[in-house]
């Protein structure tokens, strides 16, 4: 299940793509048994800011019954079909992503970031940038509205953002996000099972979920096997990594 060239060419232009249906239902509901039981255990308020940087029920990150929403699915090979067949590093766990309900009235706005840049809560050594080459998540429950928990995406911001780093430098973006005027965010309807690839360098963040229900997803950051040799390149180079892309890439 390869991506299509309309596929590529959507996700050339906008820097992420949703595929409906990649996961079949059993596979989402043995990923939510397992994330709900965990939940069941308790969890420490004081650890709650961290698991929302990082992950939470971190004792079933690598299972299979998470890893495999990735491996053992139709995903894999379309997240391959953009990179290239064997260029991606294995991928052994996936960020337990759960957006609890927010009291706010009004929510605020989605606020943009990228991966791999340090906060005190995220894992990331302080003076590192820990970019990688995709990023993908697989939704466990369905999110049918705005503000309830979507992954929010600025379409087009790896193309700005190229720009920004060839004038300013890729290491610029350890003084924080790049200066930059940004397009209206879009936050992402999605139902249970479906796929989302989005470029490393697309702006995101999450929105307030001020729904009645919990949204769950797993983020899996995957990386092309050559990425520590290049890994600055590639934010001046934004499809070095994606041979996959290179046809369509050619059509635009």
């Amino acid at each position: 299940m390869p991506l299509n060239t309309v596929q590529k060419r959507e996700f050339i232009e906008n820097g992420f793509l949703r595929i409906p249906g990649v996961v079949p239902r059993y596979m989402v509901n043995a990923a939510l048994h397992a994330i709900n039981a965990s939940v069941g255990q308790g969890m420490n308020k004081d650890d709650m800011p961290k698991m929302r940087s990082q992950s939470f029920c971190p004792e079933i990150q690598g299972s299979p019954v998470i890893a495999d929403l990735l491996n053992k699915t139709p995903a894999w090979e379309l997240a391959e079909s953009a990179i290239a067949p064997g260029k991606l590093k294995p991928v052994k766990s996936g960020q337990v992503a759960l957006r609890f309900p927010a009291p706010l009235d009004p929510p605020p706005p989605p606020r943009p970031h990228l991966d791999g840049m340090y906060s005190p809560l995220n894992g990331v050594p302080e003076g590192t940038i820990q970019n990688f080459t995709m990023l993908a998540a697989v939704f466990l429950s369905d999110v049918p509205g705005d503000f309830c928990g979507n992954f929010t995406v600025w379409p087009g911001t790896h193309h700005l953002f190229e720009g920004y780093f060839r004038e300013h430098g890729p290491e610029s973006l350890l003084d924080g996000m790049p200066k930059v005027d940004l397009p209206p965010a879009r936050q992402l309807t999605v139902e249970a099972g479906d796929f989302v690839m989005c470029h490393y360098q697309v702006a995101h963040a999450a929105a307030v979920n001020v729904s009645p229900h919990v949204r769950y997803a797993i983020f899996f950051r995957l990386t092309h096997v050559d990425h520590a040799d290049q890994k600055w390149n590639v934010m001046t180079d934004i499809w070095k990594e994606w041979d996959g892309l290179r046809e369509a890439l050619e059509g635009e």
